[in-house]
């Protein structure tokens, strides 16, 4: 079976919460929990293991944003230390918590393009 998988498409369609095959079904249900198959088309979600992989680029894109966020929170409103702390602290964990899930979606979108299935130990 040589089935030609697109992966912009599917990573688009991860970032969507969409199934990367058909597009229709939920690809993640609740916050992170990944569908074990899709409820359209029964692609085998939960085979494709995501691991670390989301945290590490939610974490790696809000670290690139934090600096200029610490520096336009600093410029425009001159807050104490301890208010700099609590609202540039606050931002970051809303802004990595959606980039989380984000990620994830895209992430598992990218490995079934690519096919990587967990085959077990």
């Amino acid at each position: 079976m040589n089935e030609t998988r697109h992966s912009k498409t599917a990573v688009t369609r991860g970032l969507m919460n969409r199934c990367p095959n058909c597009g229709q079904g939920k690809l993640l249900r609740g916050y992170l929990g990944v569908s074990a198959e899709c409820e359209v088309c029964h692609a085998p979600l939960g085979r494709y293991p995501a691991a670390d992989g989301p945290a590490f680029f939610a974490m790696t894109i809000m670290l690139l944003l934090l600096i200029p966020l610490i520096g336009f929170t600093w410029v425009l409103f001159r807050p104490s230390p301890v208010m700099l702390l609590v609202i540039t602290g606050g931002i970051s964990t809303v802004v990595t918590l959606i980039l989380l899930r984000l990620t994830k979606g895209a992430f598992i979108g990218y490995l079934w393009a690519k096919n990587e299935q967990d085959r077990g130990a």
